[in-house]
C-alpha cells in the first residue's frame, strides 16, 4: 500500500491521469486481500471514474471485475455479478480474451456463493475453455480449482477432489507455487467433507509449508484455519482452538479483517463442540461485529447461523431459532440459496429439539427442495436423513426407514463416510423403535465403527447410547448401562446437554431394572434438572415448553416411581406433582406472583382428590384424604405389558363411551400403535383389573379401572380429579357402577391440571379477580364463513340461551353480527363471568365468532373468527367463572402437559375456574342444562354443586335424561361461588 501511494503522489504531480487510475485499482486490490473491502470498493470506484474519463476502455472492464471481486467478498453478490456482466462485456467489446475468461471466472464464483452451483459450472467451464484456447496453463488450472469448489459445494466430493488434482498438477508444471498451496488446501476442504479427516489434515500440512516457503502470510493463516477446522471434526477441539487462534493471529497481523471475522466464527464453532457456549457465543458475537464491520452481509448470516447453533447447544431453543431465522432473511435478501437451505435445515432441528415435529418436517422439506434445486447432494442426504428423525419421533416408522435410506445411498454415492455412519445411527433407532433389537445393534455398531473411523466423537457418543438402548431392550442391563455410562461421558464431554439429561434417563431406567434403586434415583434425578434447566431457558413460549416437555417425560415418571418402590408415598406424589401442567404452572406464576406455592401444597387439596398416573402398563392412584392421609393404590389393567397398549385402551373405551350414548363425535377409531419397547416388570403389590373381553358397557368398564380400586378410599360428597394422558378426556360424571348408579349420583366432580394449579388460583391476591361485569356470547352469525369447506348453522338454541341467562343477571348479551371476535376479546378482560354458547373447533375447542367486520379480505379469514388459544393467553383475563357452551370446548391435544386446549389457554389466562363440554351439544338440551345450572348459582351454590344439581335436574326430566344430554360438562379449576346479585 506505501508503494502504490507513493506511484498515485507521482501519477498526481506529474499530471499521469492513467498512472493516477491504475494506482487506485492497485489499491483496491491491497485493501481487498486485507479484508477492508469498503475502502477497496472506494479505490476502485475512482479507478473506473478516471478510465471512463480518459476513455480507457479496457481498463473501464477491469475495475468492473475488480469491483465485482470487492461486492462478492462483502457478500453483496447480485451487485457483483451485476459488475462481472458489465466487464465481460467490455471484455468481449475489446476482443480480450484472457479478460473474457477472467470474467467468466468470477461470474462462476459469485453464482457458486448464491448457492447456484450449476450455473457457476457453466460460467468455469466457460474459462476452462477460454484458457485453454489462449494458452493459459496457469488460468487452466486456476479453472480447474473453481470447478472443484463448486462440485465440492454441490456435495459431488469425489468429482471435486478430481478437479482439484487437476490444477495441482498444472501448478507443479508451471511452478506456480501459489496455486500448489491453494491445491492442497482445496483438496484437505474436499476430504474433510468425506469425513476423511486425516488425509485432510495431510493436504492442509503440505499447504502451510508452501505458504510459509513462498511468505503469503495471509494463506498461511488460511491453512492454519483448515487445519483447526479438520481436528474439529476429529473431535480435537483443544488442538483444533491451537490451530485457529494462530490463523486469527495472522489475519490480525496482517490487517485481513474479513480472515479474522472468519477465524472468530471457527473458534466459536470449536468451542462450542467443547461445550463452552458462553464462549462460544463471545467468538460468534466478534465475528458478527466484523461481517457488519466490513459490510460482509453473506458472513453477517452465517454468523447468525451460527449463534444459533451455539444457543441450540445450550437448550435455549427461542433464542436459536431468532437467529437462525435471521439467517434465513439475510439468505433470501442476498439471494444465498445454499445459505437459505442450511437455514432452513437448523430451523428444522431446532423445532425438532421442541418436539413439533410437524413444524420441523415442513422446514426439512424446504432445505430439501433448495438442496435438489441447487444440486447440492450432500445437502439433500442431510435432509433425508433429518426427515427420517422427524417421522421417527412421529411414529411413522416405514417412512422414517424410507428417509434413512435415501440418505445413506447418498451418502455412500458421495463417499460421505461420516454422514454413511450417521445414517446408519438413524437406521438403528427405528429398528429400535420397532423392537427389532438385533437389527438395531447392528446398525448401531457400523455407525460406532465409523464415527471412531472418522474421529467423530458426539457422533460416537450417540453411538454409545443407542446399543445401551438396545441391549436395554433386550433385557440385556449391564450391557445397556455400559454403553449408556460411556455415552453420557462424551455427551458431557462435548456439551451436549440434552444429549446428557437423555443418557442418564436411560442409565436410570437400566440401574431400576437391576434393582439398583439409589443409583436410577440419582440419574432420574440429575436427567431431571438438566431438563428443566434447559426448559426454562424457554422463557414463557408456552407452546414451545409444552413440546419440549412431553418428549422428555420418562425422566419425571422414573423419578415418583423410584419413590414408590421405596415406599415414599407422599414424596412420590409431589415429585410427580412437580412434572404436572409445568406450562400451565408457568403461566399461572408469572399472572399471580406468588411467594412460594410449594410450601403446604398438600393441605390446599380438597379431601378426597383422587390423583392419577400413568407408568408402563399400570395406572397409579394417589387419594389425598388430608395432608397427613394420602393413600396409594397401583392397579394393573387387563395384563398389558405396555404403556402404549393401555392409553389407546383408556382413549378407546372414552370414544365408546360416546358411541353408546349417543353424543355426536367425528374422530374415528385409530388402530393399535407399535407398542413401547419398554417392558415393565411385573409387581405384586398391586390390583389386577381385566375388563377386556366384559360384557359390561365402556362407562361401567372406566368405572372399574378408576372407581373400584379406590372406593373404600373416597368419603365424603365431592371428588377432584387430577388425571394425566387419556384420563384426562373421561367423563367422570357419567361413569357407571354394576348397579347404574352414576358417580355423580354420589358425588359433585371438578377436574385440576393440578395441585398447583389449584394452590396458585387460591393464593392469587384478592383483588386480582373480577367481582362483577358479565360477557355473554349467543349464536354468533356465521352467514359469511365457509369453515373447512362448510358453511356453520346458526345456533337459534345458543342466542335463547345467552338471552335467557341475560335476563337472569340483567345484561344485554352479544348475538348474531354483533358477536364479532374483535368486541369478545376487547371485553373479555374486564368480566367476573363469561359465557360463551357458540360452534368450538373439534380437535381444540377453540371457538367460531362472527367475523370481525374490519379485515384484510372479503371471505373471512380464521383469524377473522376463530378465538383461538393464543387469542386468549394473550388476554388480561380476571374472569372467576367461564363457562363454554361449545362442542367440544373440553378438547384439546393429550400431552405430558395435560389437555391443550382452549380450557387450559382460559385458565392460562387467568380465569379462577372454566366449565367445557366433552362432546358435541343439542342445542335444546343445553339450553334447558344452563338454565337448571344458573338457577343453582344464583341460589348461590358453588359452582360443583350448580353443575350436580343441574345433571340431577336433568335426569330427572321426561325429554332430556339420557346421558348424552347431561354429561357433557365439565369444571375445570376452583370451586367458585359467585354473587350474582353483584354481577
Amino acid at each position: 500500500i506505501e508503494y502504490h501511494q507513493r506511484r498515485l503522489e507521482i501519477a498526481k504531480e506529474v499530471g499521469d491521469k492513467a498512472g493516477e487510475g491504475k494506482s487506485y485499482g492497485n489499491l483496491g486490490c491491497a485493501y481487498c486481500s486485507l479484508g477492508q473491502f469498503k475502502t477497496a470498493i472506494e479505490y476502485h470506484q475512482r479507478g473506473l471514474e478516471i478510465a471512463k474519463e480518459v476513455g480507457n476502455k479496457a481498463r473501464e472492464g477491469t475495475n468492473y471485475g475488480n469491483l465485482g471481486c470487492a461486492y462478492c467478498s462483502l457478500g453483496q453478490f447480485k451487485t457483483a455479478i451485476e459488475y462481472h456482466q458489465r466487464g465481460l462485456e467490455i471484455a468481449k467489446e475489446v476482443g480480450n480474451k484472457a479478460r473474457e475468461g477472467t470474467n467468466y471466472g468470477n461470474l462462476g464464483c459469485a453464482y457458486c456463493s448464491l448457492g447456484q452451483f450449476k450455473t457457476a459450472i457453466e460460467y468455469h467451464q466457460r474459462c476452462l475453455e477460454i484458457a485453454k484456447e489462449v494458452g493459459d496453463k496457469a488460468g487452466e488450472g486456476t479453472s480447474y480449482g473453481n470447478l472443484g469448489c463448486a462440485y465440492c459445494s454441490l456435495g459431488q466430493f469425489k468429482t471435486a477432489i478430481e478437479y482439484h488434482q487437476r490444477h495441482l498438477e498444472i501448478a507443479k508444471e508451471v511452478g506456480d507455487k501459489a496455486g500448489e498451496g491453494t491445491s492442497y488446501g482445496n483438496l484437505g476442504c474436499a476430504y474433510c467433507s468425506l469425513g476423511q479427516f486425516k488425509t485432510a489434515i495431510e493436504y492442509h500440512q503440505r499447504g502451510l509449508e508452501i505458504a510459509k516457503e513462498v511468505g503469503n502470510k495471509a494463506r498461511e493463516g488460511t491453512n492454519y484455519g483448515n487445519l483447526g477446522c479438520a481436528y474439529r471434526s476429529l473431535g480435537q477441539f483443544k488442538t483444533a482452538i491451537e490451530y485457529l487462534q494462530r490463523g486469527l493471529e495472522i489475519a490480525k497481523e496482517v490487517g485481513d479483517k474479513a480472515g479474522e471475522g472468519k477465524s472468530y466464527g471457527n473458534l466459536g464453532c470449536a468451542y462450542d463442540n467443547l461445550g463452552q457456549f458462553k464462549t462460544a457465543i463471545e467468538y460468534h458475537q466478534r465475528g458478527l461485529e466484523i461481517a457488519k464491520e466490513v459490510g460482509d452481509k453473506a458472513g453477517e448470516g452465517k454468523s447468525y447461523g451460527n449463534l444459533g447453533c451455539a444457543y441450540r447447544s445450550l437448550g435455549q431453543f427461542k433464542t436459536a431459532i431468532e437467529y437462525h431465522q435471521r439467517h434465513l432473511e439475510i439468505a433470501k435478501e442476498v439471494g444465498d440459496k445454499a445459505g437459505e437451505g442450511k437455514s432452513y435445515g437448523n430451523l428444522g432441528r431446532a423445532y425438532r429439539s421442541l418436539g413439533q415435529f410437524k413444524t420441523a418436517i415442513e422446514y426439512h422439506l424446504r432445505y430439501l427442495e433448495i438442496a435438489k434445486e441447487v444440486g447440492d447432494k450432500a445437502g439433500e442426504g442431510k435432509s433425508y436423513g433429518n426427515l427420517g428423525c422427524a417421522y421417527r419421533s412421529l411414529r411413522q416408522f416405514k417412512t422414517a426407514i424410507e428417509y434413512h435410506q435415501r440418505g445413506l445411498e447418498i451418502a455412500k454415492g458421495v463417499g460421505d463416510k461420516a454422514g454413511e455412519g450417521t445414517s446408519y445411527g438413524n437406521l438403528g433407532c427405528v429398528y429400535d423403535s420397532l423392537r427389532q433389537f438385533k437389527t438395531a445393534i447392528e446398525y448401531h455398531q457400523r455407525g460406532l465403527e465409523i464415527a471412531k473411523e472418522v474421529g467423530d466423537k458426539a457422533e460416537k457418543g450417540k453411538s454409545y447410547g443407542n446399543l445401551g438402548c438396545a441391549y436395554y431392550g433386550l433385557g440385556q442391563f449391564k450391557t445397556a448401562i455400559e454403553y449408556h455410562q460411556r455415552g453420557q461421558e462424551i455427551a458431557k464431554e462435548v456439551g451436549d446437554k440434552a444429549g446428557e439429561a437423555f443418557s442418564l434417563s436411560l442409565l436410570g431406567e437400566s440401574f431400576e431394572s437391576q434393582g439398583e434403586l439409589r443409583r436410577a434415583f440419582d440419574c432420574f434425578h440429575s436427567s431431571v434438572e438438566v431438563f428443566d434447566s434447559i426448559r426454562a431457558s424457554l422463557h414463557f413460549n408456552d407452546q414451545w415448553k409444552i413440546t419440549y416437555r412431553d418428549q422428555h417425560k420418562s425422566a419425571y415418571i422414573g423419578l415418583w416411581r423410584i419413590n414408590l418402590i421405596q415406599g415414599e408415598v407422599v414424596d412420590a406424589l409431589l415429585t410427580a406433582e412437580k412434572g404436572r401442567a409445568q406450562a400451565l404452572r408457568d403461566l399461572l406464576t408469572q399472572k399471580y406472583q406468588p411467594r412460594d406455592f410449594l410450601f403446604g401444597l398438600l393441605s390446599f387439596a380438597p379431601s378426597s382428590t383422587i390423583f392419577i398416573a400413568i407408568s408402563g402398563p399400570y395406572v397409579h392412584f394417589w387419594v389425598i384424604l388430608s395432608d397427613d392421609n394420602i393413600q396409594s393404590r397401583k392397579v394393573h389393567v387387563n395384563n398389558y405389558k405396555y404403556q402404549k397398549e393401555l392409553e389407546f385402551f383408556i382413549k378407546q373405551q372414552n370414544k365408546t363411551a360416546l358411541k353408546e350414548v349417543g353424543a355426536r363425535d367425528a374422530v374415528a377409531c385409530e388402530n393399535p400403535p407399535h407398542y413401547s419397547p419398554k417392558p415393565e416388570k411385573v409387581a405384586n403389590d398391586m390390583i389386577q383389573v381385566d375388563v377386556m373381553n366384559s360384557r359390561l358397557s365402556a362407562l361401567q368398564k372406566l368405572y372399574g379401572i378408576i372407581v373400584t380400586p379406590i372406593a373404600d378410599l373416597i368419603k365424603g360428597n365431592e371428588l377432584t380429579v387430577v388425571p394425566e394422558g387419556p384420563f384426562c378426556l373421561v367423563p367422570y360424571a357419567a361413569l357407571e357402577d354394576s348397579n347404574s348408579t352414576y358417580l355423580s349420583d354420589s358425588f359433585r366432580i371438578r377436574v385440576l391440571p393440578s395441585l398447583t394449579t389449584l394452590r396458585l388460583i387460591n393464593d392469587s391476591p384478592a383483588e386480582f379477580h373480577m367481582k362483577s361485569g358479565a360477557l355473554l356470547v349467543g349464536d354468533p352469525c356465521f352467514k359469511e364463513i365457509i369453515y373447512q369447506g362448510r358453511r356453520l348453522v346458526q345456533l337459534p338454541g345458543a342466542r335463547e340461551e345467552a338471552e335467557m341467562i341475560g335476563r337472569i343477571l340483567s345484561i344485554s348479551p352479544l348475538t348474531g353480527e354483533m358477536a364479532t371476535k374483535g368486541e369478545v376479546l376487547k371485553r373479555l378482560s374486564s368480566v367476573a363471568l363469561v359465557h360463551i354458547a357458540a360452534h368450538g373447533k373439534m380437535e381444540t375447542g377453540e371457538v367460531i365468532l362472527a367475523p370481525n367486520t374490519t379485515r384484510e379480505t372479503p371471505q373471512p379469514q380464521e383469524k377473522d373468527y376463530l378465538l383461538t388459544m393464543k387469542d386468549v393467553l394473550e388476554t388480561g383475563l380476571r374472569a372467576q367463572l367461564v363457562v363454554l357452551s361449545c362442542c367440544h370446548s373440553a378438547r384439546g391435544e393429550v400431552m405430558a402437559e395435560g389437555v391443550v386446549g382452549i380450557a387450559r389457554a382460559f385458565l392460562g389466562a387467568g380465569a379462577r375456574s372454566v366449565v367445557v363440554a366433552l362432546w358435541a351439544l343439542d342445542d335444546e338440551g343445553t339450553l334447558e342444562f344452563m338454565s337448571f345450572f344458573y338457577d343453582a348459582l344464583a341460589k348461590g351454590k358453588k359452582s360443583s354443586e350448580a353443575l350436580n344439581q343441574a345433571m340431577r335436574c336433568m335426569r330427572e326430566s321426561g325429554t332430556f335424561k339420557e346421558v348424552k344430554y347431561w354429561a357433557p360438562f365439565v369444571l375445570i379449576g376452583d370451586d367458585v361461588k359467585l354473587d350474582i346479585k353483584d354481577i
